[in-house]
């Protein structure tokens, strides 16, 4: 019995190896595809900025001119640094906000929803990007990023 107990074990531990193994290639696949994903967005949203503040002003949202060219600089450059994998931690956070504003300002039927019925939560046009932004604000970029490209030329900044 504790053969086959070793075994198990033994191949327990292979299979976290090898799963262990695909995080940094997976991050980076996050990050390429949701932030290219998010900076196209928020370009098509740069150049339809009268359209995107008319949409901000009927949400009711303070001067809606510079929130809508605030927003869409933010889901263009974040997007853009999510998907290089640079500054990513700071990005996915700004990311983040910029997600959980758009569910308590344009989905809130859909934020309230999400014990109720969390389809419409997961639906909703914020939930990939809020998703995405939260696996790498809370994993890191992976290896494959140049915040670990320049943390090993440079070394880890002190805290």
């Amino acid at each position: 019995m504790a053969k086959v107990l070793a075994q198990v074990q033994t191949l327990y531990s292979w299979f976290v190896k090898v799963v262990s193994s695909l995080r940094s290639p997976f991050l980076l696949f996050v990050r390429l595809y949701w932030g290219w994903q998010l900076s196209q967005n928020g370009w098509g949203k740069l150049h339809n900025l009268p359209h995107v503040t008319e949409f901000f002003g009927s949400l009711g949202l303070p001067a809606p001119g510079p929130t809508a060219l605030f927003v869409s600089t933010v889901e263009f450059v974040g997007g853009i640094l999510l998907a290089v994998g640079l500054l990513s931690r700071v990005t996915s956070f700004a990311i983040t906000i910029d997600m959980i504003m758009a569910y308590v300002t344009a989905d809130r039927e859909a934020l309230f929803s999400f014990l109720s019925d969390p389809g419409k939560f997961y639906v909703a046009d914020p939930y990939t990007f809020l998703f995405a932004a939260l696996l790498i604000l809370i994993f890191g970029p992976g290896k494959l990023s140049l915040d670990t490209l320049l943390e090993h030329l440079y070394g880890k900044p002190k805290t």
